[in-house]
């Protein structure tokens, strides 16, 4: 663009950066470098989902709280005083919380997750940013409720008086084995979400199904033996028994079911990546 001085009458020529918008060449490839250049956007996102979440609420974050610890005592009464699930020596209060606290963290971030690009089309359709930190923003934001309910459960361990171990150190490892399990799957659903709004209507009863194929109500030990191949291939199988491992100290240490989730969160992170970001370059004209 030339510029024409008014007093002195000579002419500037002033440059603008022009910015090529590309498909990605490698489409499983996350783009660190792009979401860390769009960082102060990632921390807008993820501070408007928690704003939003708490708006005009009676009692704010204390929902982090009594939502786990009210399914904690029904899941105690029936599941554990009535059914007579064994709790492989832990009282019920510490066996059902332990496994509550990364399902309800998974949960909430997968749904949020899901719909993210479906409730935010507007900003979409005017202006570009990396598309992956929409998702992105609803997992990480999920990590404050989880900060929350961790702070309840310390206080029933202190209740029932018993202390964390040296196993709790493995704990930042299964709290980022959820969130990656969150994201891959997330990426998936909320790609889809934009193309089929039938994902709204599945996810509920996909978040239900899925918490009965997980350890939440009951222990691993009771899955039979010929099923437990099907069984390890999900991975938050893994992160629950390692919650309960790491928190609790009972159970057994990271082994092949760890190992084989991060495996399957791997596979399912990089396809999710893929395909969200194949999506992506068709996202404005169909969402």
């Amino acid at each position: 663009m030339n510029r024409v001085g008014a007093a002195t009458g000579t002419t500037h020529l002033t440059k603008f950066p022009i910015v090529r918008i590309t498909p990605p060449a490698r489409w499983w490839a996350i783009p660190f470098g792009e979401l860390w250049e769009y960082r102060e956007l990632l921390y807008f996102f993820v501070w408007r989902d928690i704003k939003i979440r708490y708006k005009q609420t009676a009692i704010g974050a204390a929902w982090a709280v009594l939502q786990p610890f009210l399914t904690m005592l029904v899941f105690s009464l029936f599941f554990g005083r009535l059914a007579h699930i064994p709790s492989e020596g832990l009282p019920y209060p510490i066996f059902y919380y332990s496994a509550l606290l990364p399902w309800m963290y998974f949960s909430a971030a997968l749904q949020n997750a899901t719909n993210t690009i479906v409730e935010n089309q507007r900003l979409i359709t005017k202006v570009y940013f990396p598309r992956l930190a929409l998702p992105l923003s609803s997992v990480l934001s999920g990590l404050i409720d989880f900060g929350i309910s961790f702070l309840m459960f310390l206080g029933i361990m202190l209740y029932y008086g018993m202390r964390l171990t040296a196993a709790a150190l493995w704990l930042p490892a299964f709290i980022f084995l959820a969130v990656l399990t969150a994201l891959g799957v997330g990426l998936w659903l909320a790609a889809l979400n934009a193309i089929y709004r039938d994902v709204r209507y599945v996810l509920p009863f996909l978040v239900q199904f899925w918490m009965f194929a997980s350890p939440v109500a009951y222990p691993s030990s009771l899955v039979p033996e010929k099923w437990r191949w099907l069984y390890d291939l999900n991975p938050m199988a893994g992160v629950i028994d390692g919650f309960r491992w790491s928190l609790a100290g009972h159970g057994d240490p990271p082994g092949r079911l760890f190992f084989l989730s991060a495996g399957v969160v791997i596979l399912v992170l990089l396809g999710g990546v893929a395909y969200f970001q194949k999506m992506e370059t068709t996202v404005v004209d169909v969402v």
